[in-house]
């Protein structure tokens, strides 16, 4: 079984051998260099992509700041899913941090699996539902825990970041200042 398979059937569940191929033969490869765009915020996203390797800057510019929503790193699938499932503008503007490996499917081929696989829509009912709880997680977290406690939280779990992404884009994420976010990592350092 690939990589693909693999993660396909951990995000949306188990599924036979003919299923499987129907839906990994829909994705395709695609590198994108350090810097480069994937999607830009009012342009209807067009694809979901699983993350081989590389690391995904989510964001949107509001009128005086940057607001990082996610980094996005390898094992994990990457789009705007309101823009992919709705055909609306995209919310976020996702950008390469690092050079990335991605297997890509189009928003069309997308569709198109509840033709080719039986019980795909409670696939895809139980892949919403994970990205559903992974959000109301990622809120509670932020609404019941102190900036602190956050920091605490995210660097137990995500270490490996905090060397890769450059840091202003964590504290963004974490709801914080670069300042808060300084003070929080110096305390923590010492």
């Amino acid at each position: 079984m690939t990589e693909l398979e693999q993660n396909i059937k951990t995000y949306f569940g188990v599924m036979d051998e003919n299923s499987l191929l129907a839906v990994s033969s829909r994705f395709h490869q695609e590198t994108l260099k350090k810097g480069d765009s994937f999607l830009k915020t009012g342009v209807p996203c067009n694809k979901l992509s699983f993350i081989k390797s590389g690391l995904f800057r989510i964001y949107k510019q509001t009128e005086d700041k940057e607001v990082t929503q996610w980094i996005s790193t390898p094992g994990y699938f990457v789009t705007d899913l309101s823009s992919l499932l709705f055909a609306t503008p995209a919310r976020w503007n996702i950008e390469a941090l690092t050079d990335a490996k991605l297997f890509t499917i189009s928003g069309e081929a997308y569709k198109a699996i509840g033709n080719l696989v039986p019980n795909w829509h409670e696939l895809e009912k139980l892949f919403i539902a994970k990205c559903f709880t992974f959000l109301e997680d990622r809120v509670f977290t932020h609404l019941s825990m102190t900036a602190e406690e956050r920091y605490t939280h995210f660097f137990k779990y995500n270490k490996e970041l905090f060397n890769q992404v450059p840091l202003q884009y964590i504290a963004s994420m974490l709801g914080m200042t670069p300042e808060t976010f300084s003070r929080i990592r110096n305390k923590q350092l010492s």
